[in-house]
């Protein structure tokens, strides 16, 4: 019988929220919250922040993405359509009326 994926072990470390009681300690003394002295039982909650790392885009997406871009901003507006920047003016006007009343 195989494994369910969600209870293999990660490769590398994951992310974790919940830290056994030596690793709480090692970070409360990192953070000068706990001496050699206090008791190891009772310790306070250690926040644990995820960290995203963005990834960047590479300069050939970026000269694609803006090349094809360029030619759809000087295409000119539908015959009834408002172009963009009078269109968000328009909504701000909205705003400030609704917000008189």
């Amino acid at each position: 019988m195989s494994i369910h994926p969600s209870l293999r072990p990660s490769k590398g470390k994951g992310h974790r929220s919940v830290f056994k009681r030596f690793e709480r300690i090692k970070m409360l003394a990192e953070k000068d919250k706990w001496k050699e002295e206090e008791s190891v039982f009772g310790l306070p909650k250690v926040k644990s922040i995820k960290i995203k790392v963005k990834k960047e885009k590479s300069e050939a997406k970026i000269a694609a993405e803006g090349a094809a871009a360029a030619p759809a901003a000087g295409a000119a507006p539908a015959a009834g359509a408002k172009p963009a920047a009078a269109a968000g003016q328009a909504k701000k006007e909205q705003a400030k009326t609704k917000e008189g009343k």
